[in-house]
């Protein structure tokens, strides 16, 4: 009969790991059982390969519906880790002993227990003793005892006492618990002398053998639903460790515990070093008086509350109020950097995976794109072929729903700067298997899932979208299809604003071609936006006549974007059947003042209007017949975002005074918000230009554009004879 010793740990607490680590060593069995499904042994050997630094995740998923996936994580802490760390070393066998992740992902999911009593038992001993540091509890246990078995027998013994009084296990629980059993009856019948048990403390009182039948645990695995599944190993991150991600048997301090497990001695000081370093290279005050000062600090704080280390409490309270005197920044960037922290683990290379995944490493590689968890922020330059071939993955792996890279603002001039922020999660990994359905490359992949989209796409605006997307990502197998649609659903759309906001994106397409002007324009995309544009001048008039506000809004941004469009396609065909529109728009009383105003604004813009027909518009739109509201309004279209025009016409800005000076007081007050939000999208210097024409003529300088005062231009002589060295 094998003797078996049960080691009643806690998941991912570094103090449980020394303490097992020890008393392995003392213990020396010749086979050691940890939690963890039982299939996953196939991949047990790259947990111990030289080239995997953790923290890593065990990751299963079901072949059919790869989105049906589960993480088991392990970090350098993890107790389960060091397990089958040290019998790698010693040259001893180590299986996993849990539910098959075939089994578990097959089932049905349903909630499981996340209350503190079965995911974190022992932290809730420590409370319940007066600690608030789990961890330094547990160390403290250890070293007093000076005995790792009796503190590993101490814990099995306040597991039972915890379970007597809790409900009987049910459900996956339980399933869970008579497979471990089964497991350890099975090894029993190897031969082996001694089995080191690995378990969550929850578990441990559930695995003795003579309190159990077999029978009925044979009858409560039997019938069990199993799955074809796939396990490999991915890279993991600290973060996801953290129980504020949601990881129901999370950490709230990974960064700490990798320190506090990493750091045999000197633990205080060492920990106040790097709060040091992290400081400084933040550009923050943290001198090595600083550090020294903070140290004494944490150890006199844990005097003072009986303890014989200090805690996190202690570290956080000392790095306050050394080095957070006047913000809370420091603790907020320790906080983040150093207790939890975003450490990266890695996996071997010959770990399975899918190609599509393979062949992402392989570009990031050649690319020279390096995978970390925190942010990185990234400007490309498109008319280099390196950058340009970094924006065509990042855009693939957006179009695949792997959002590795995100677009952000990049000011400054010109097109050919693009901004990403990088940020790579885990749980992306799960969604490269998800799309390896689509193909074995990312071009590949993402080019047939572009013309599954296009197939699938039920709206123009959705096709407008994705045509987008294909010529960013430079997908030139995916343009003829979604093309296809778009022109297909064009022809039987009656919607005026989906028509017009399909315009933009087959304009860019119909003139710089593919990919940014690297090839020559797109003909077919021009006679499409030729076709959308003639149906959707025709449908304008009658789709703005009557519509409420919000409605004439949004009407408005399409109609913005689509006359860019036109402009931008430079088409004198277009630009006449857009004009026509156009005019339609400014002449008719039934159409909403914004876009009245919007429509006269744009046919002056593009020299369709002399200047005294858009007087007479705006002499007409400021009428005393006209409701204010309905003023401002037509205003708010015709100046846009921009006052320059008002700073340059003094007719216009005349005829704006003249109605404003006229209105009584209660009407001004009621037009004052609206004409206020009109100004503030003007320029500082253009609201300056304006009052200055105000202040000095206004109305009264309408047949002149610029008054010319000889008093105050003489006062400039002396200053300009001055500067020319004439006179002294």
């Amino acid at each position: 009969m094998s003797e078996v010793t049960l080691f009643p740990i806690r998941h991912h607490g570094p103090g449980s790991a020394r303490s097992l680590e020890h008393a392995l060593k003392q213990l020396q069995p010749d086979l050691v059982l940890v939690e963890g499904p039982a299939d996953a042994d196939s991949v047990l050997p790259f947990l111990t390969d030289p080239d995997l630094q953790p923290p890593v995740a065990l990751l299963g998923y079901v072949n059919e519906d790869p989105s049906r996936a589960s993480f088991w994580p392990f970090a350098s802490f993890s107790p389960e880790y060091v397990a089958f760390r040290w019998a790698a070393a010693a040259g001893v066998s180590a299986r996993f002993m849990d539910l098959p992740a075939s089994t578990t992902l097959a089932q049905e999911r349903t909630p499981e227990e996340g209350d503190d009593l079965h995911t974190d038992p022992l932290r809730l001993l420590a409370e319940a003793a007066g600690h608030t540091d789990f961890e330094r509890w547990w160390e403290t246990l250890v070293e007093a005892r000076g005995d790792d078995f009796e503190v590993f027998g101490a814990v099995l013994e306040a597991m039972q006492a915890v379970r007597e009084d809790a409900p009987v296990a049910s459900g996956t629980e339980a399933q869970r618990e008579a497979f471990m059993r089964q497991t350890l009856r099975a090894v029993q019948k190897e031969g082996f002398r001694r089995v080191a048990v690995v378990c969550g403390a929850w578990h441990a009182p559930a695995l003795d053998l003579a309190a159990f039948r077999a029978k009925d645990d044979v009858a409560l695995l039997k019938g069990l639903p199993k799955a074809k599944v796939s396990l490999t190993w991915v890279p993991w991150t600290h973060g996801r460790l953290s129980v504020h991600s949601g990881y129901g048997a999370g950490v709230r301090s990974p960064g700490y515990y990798h320190h506090l497990f990493t750091s045999p001695e000197h633990v205080t000081e060492r920990w106040f070093a790097r709060v040091g370093r992290l400081l400084r290279a933040e550009r923050l005050d943290a001198s090595s008086a600083g550090v020294i000062e903070a140290t004494r600090l944490a150890g006199t704080l844990a005097a003072l509350r009986g303890r014989r280390l200090p805690g996190l409490d202690e570290l956080n309270e000392a790095a306050m109020s050394v080095f957070g005197w006047d913000s809370d920044l420091p603790l907020r960037l320790i906080e983040r950097q150093l207790v939890v922290g975003e450490t990266l683990g890695r996996v071997p290379d010959d770990t399975p995976s899918v190609p599509l995944a393979q062949d992402l490493a392989r570009q990031q590689k050649r690319l020279r794109l390096k995978v970390q968890p925190d942010r990185l922020d990234l400007t490309l330059d498109l008319r280099e072929d390196h950058d340009l071939a970094r924006s065509a993955l990042f855009h693939r792996l957006n179009l695949l729903g792997v959002p590795w890279a995100q677009v952000r603002y990049s000011g400054g001039r010109g097109t050919f700067k693009e901004a990403w922020a990088l940020e790579w999660a885990p749980e992306f990994s799960v969604r490269l298997v998800e799309a390896s359905r689509w193909g074995q490359t990312v071009e590949s992949a993402a080019t047939a899932h572009a013309v599954n989209r296009a197939r699938e796409a039920a709206t123009l605006g959705e096709l407008t979208v994705l045509l987008e997307s294909v010529r960013y990502a430079d997908l030139p197998g995916a343009l003829p299809p979604a093309l296809t649609a778009l022109d297909a659903r064009a022809a039987v759309s009656a919607d005026v604003g989906e028509m017009l906001a399909a315009l933009p994106p087959l304009a860019r397409l119909a003139r710089y071609g593919d990919v940014r002007g690297r090839v020559t324009g797109d003909l077919k995309a021009t006679g499409t936006f030729r076709a959308l544009l003639t149906r959707a001048s025709v449908g304008l008039p009658a789709t703005a006549t009557g519509l409420a506000d919000d409605a004439a809004t949004e009407l408005r941004t399409a109609v913005q974007e689509a006359d860019a469009a036109v402009r931008l396609l430079d088409d004198p065909e277009a630009l006449s059947e857009w004009y026509a529109a156009l005019h339609e728009l400014a002449a008719r009383e039934d159409i909403p003042p914004l876009l009245a105003g919007d429509a006269v604004r744009r046919l002056r813009d593009g020299g369709e209007l002399e200047a005294s027909t858009v007087e007479r518009h705006m002499q007409l739109a400021l009428a005393h017949a006209q409701p204010p509201q309905a003023v401002t309004a037509w205003l708010d279209g015709f100046l846009g975002q921009s006052g320059i025009l008002l700073t340059h016409d003094r007719v216009l800005l005349s005829l704006l005074d003249g109605w404003l000076t006229s209105l009584d007081a209660q009407v001004f007050q009621e037009v004052l918000p609206l004409l206020r939000r009109v100004f503030s999208r003007f320029e500082k210097a253009e609201r300056r230009a304006i009052g200055e024409a105000l202040r000095t003529g206004g109305s009264s300088v309408q047949a002149a554009p610029y008054a010319f005062s000889e008093e105050r231009g003489l006062r400039v002589v002396p200053v300009v004879a001055r500067m020319l060295g004439v006179g002294s």
